[in-house]
């Protein structure tokens, strides 16, 4: 059983110990006090330390007595200071210690400080593996700030991380946001010829600068440290990264700068960068420069379009309306053998359900169903949309129930798709019942354009206590009141004669910082105006004015104002 795991260890070494230390404590008696169990010597060298070797059975036991030392003494570790620690402690030792404090006592402060001491203070030379040991136990415990010392440390020493140690640094730092330091880190390694550098570590550093919204960093470093050094050897994944990002900017022709000269660094693209560009050209409306790279695919370059290939092109083509397009590009992907998956089908239903062409999107239904592709909770929310926009909002309830029959929850767009039609339909009562299943769905974070057409519904219908009743559901649900929401609810409000609770509104909103337009304000502001409350009125134009600097030139001459405006003006 291992020392650290076993009760009756733990108590016999303790009591063994505590001689130890009494020993330790008369400087005089130092040799003999530990020598009685551990005829261990140790021996200086200028040269680095060899890597840790298999202990003998006096190193194990001179290992656990330094270690309980530690644990017994800490934060002082002065004790060591004694001519015996100087002598017989070794690298190996060292190595063993810090790993024992680290692992089995689960300490890493103490790890660092025994580390700094013997380094400081004794003069230890540390084996590299004692360096890669604390920067990874610190890193992965969260301190990062001592990692980075100890990283210091190694390169005073002359050592310099290996890829594997690299690239753990340079990912871990990055993890946080501190991809100032990932990057020093990685140009140190970049710039000595003593540290082969994996393409897996600067191929992570740029996909995470990517990820944390730093695309420009990222084609920065990319174009300045990793094409420029000759410890690089980029490869196809580096380039489609950047060339990913920069088309995820909208950045397209950047992208086609770095994709014509991947020639010069001997990669060749694959048909992942050819995906990459055409689905960046697509979502720039540049789709037919994407059908010519589609072309240059099937001229032969070895690979062949695939599926994500043609959904790229059927989507480019759906965004523009062009469904004739769309549809071309979709027989000629079944004539070539490629099938149509999911995301394929979908993109044409909601195409052709945008451009208004029911029929069409039905028909696309049953022509997936048919290969056997089955459809989800977004293919029924694009045609329960085109119900809804075809006035059919009763064919859309019956989709809801058969969403439900098949388990397929409906998620936040399809509430507010369904409920927005019922609204304009002035279903209120049973738009306000759908209101009422999504409060019981933990599993949805709703957004305030589901409740607003509702909102606005029953203000309309003079029902404000209703209205008030759905603004305290959506605190419930965490979803904060927008704009519109706060202008429904003043006006509302105001219809009703309720003058002094559609200020206390305009007031909270002001309060958490939703600022009113010029609609919202006029609004109000007319609406006192109407009720007999001009002084009320300049406040509130006082404030759009002073604090939201909104230009209220024709309210100026519609509030006839008078020097003393608590007197009220007749309108």
């Amino acid at each position: 059983m291992p020392f650290w795991n076993s009760n009756h260890s733990r108590r016999y070494f303790s009591r063994f110990s505590d001689s130890i230390i009494c020993t330790l404590r008369r400087e005089s008696k130092i040799d003999a006090g530990i020598a009685c169990f551990h005829n261990h010597t140790g021996t200086r060298s200028s040269l680095p330390p060899p890597p840790p070797h298999r202990l003998d059975q006096s190193e194990v036991w001179f290992v656990k007595v330094v270690c309980t030392v530690c644990f017994r003494f800490s934060p002082s570790l002065d004790i060591f200071h004694s001519n015996y620690f100087s002598k017989n402690l070794t690298p190996t030792i060292a190595f063993n210690v810090i790993r024992c404090i680290g692992t089995f006592i689960n300490n890493p402060h103490l790890a660092f400080n025994f580390f700094q001491f013997t380094k400081n203070n004794l003069k230890l030379f540390h084996c590299f593996a004692t360096y890669d040991f604390l920067l990874r136990s610190l890193c992965q415990m969260g301190i990062h700030d001592l990692a980075k010392l100890v990283y210091e440390y190694m390169r005073v020493d002359g050592y310099s991380p290996d890829s594997s140690c690299l690239g753990f640094l340079v990912s871990s730092f990055a993890h946080i946001g501190e991809f100032d330091v990932a990057k020093e880190f990685l140009v140190q390694a970049l710039s000595s010829e003593n540290v082969e550098v994996s393409p897996q570590v600067y191929n992570n550093l740029l996909s995470l600068l990517v990820k944390g919204n730093r695309v420009a960093e990222a084609v920065c470093f990319f174009r300045v440290h990793i094409l420029s050094s000759k410890n690089c050897n980029v490869d196809t994944f580096t380039f489609n990264i950047v060339i990913r990002a920069l088309c995820g900017a909208r950045e397209v022709d950047k992208a086609f700068e770095f994709f014509n000269g991947m020639g010069r660094f001997n990669c060749l693209p694959n048909l992942m960068t050819y995906n990459i560009l055409i689905n960046g050209l697509c979502r720039v409306g540049e789709v037919d420069r994407g059908r010519e790279l589609l072309r240059e695919i099937q001229s032969g370059n070895g690979f062949h379009p695939d599926v994500v290939t043609y959904t790229s092109m059927i989507s480019g083509y759906s965004k523009l309306g062009n469904m004739e397009a769309a549809l071309n590009i979709f027989d000629e992907m079944i004539n070539c053998g490629t099938k149509p998956n999911l995301f394929t089908f979908n993109v044409l239903i909601n195409g052709f359900v945008k451009k208004g062409d029911m029929a069409s999107a039905l028909n696309m239904h049953e022509k997936m169903r048919f290969l056997g592709c089955i459809p989800d909770v977004v293919t029924f929310t694009s045609l329960l949309d085109g119900y809804c926009r075809s006035g059919q909002v009763d064919q859309g309830l019956k989709l809801w129930d058969e969403m439900n029959v098949k388990n397929l929850y409906p998620n936040v767009y399809t509430f507010a798709i369904l409920i927005n039609a019922l609204c304009k339909e002035n279903r209120i009562n049973e738009a306000r019942d759908l209101l009422r299943q999504l409060k019981s769905r933990g599993d949805i974070v709703p957004r305030p354009f589901i409740y607003n057409p509702v909102i606005d519904g029953f203000c309309k219908a003079g029902n404000i206590d209703e209205a008030n009743v759905i603004v305290a559901e959506m605190a419930e649900k965490r979803c904060n009141p927008d704009k519109l929401t706060y202008t429904i609810l003043i006006i509302g409000h105001c219809v009703k004669g309720r003058m002094l609770e559609a200020i206390s509104i305009f007031n909270k909103m002001l309060a958490v910082g939703c600022a009113p337009d010029a609609i919202t304000v006029n609004s109000l502001i007319n609406c006192l105006l109407k009720a007999g409350m001009p002084n009320e009125a300049f406040k509130i134009m006082q404030t759009a004015s002073e604090d939201l600097k909104l230009d209220m030139p024709s309210l100026r001459r519609t509030i006839p104002f008078k020097t003393n405006m608590d007197i009220t003006v007749a309108v």
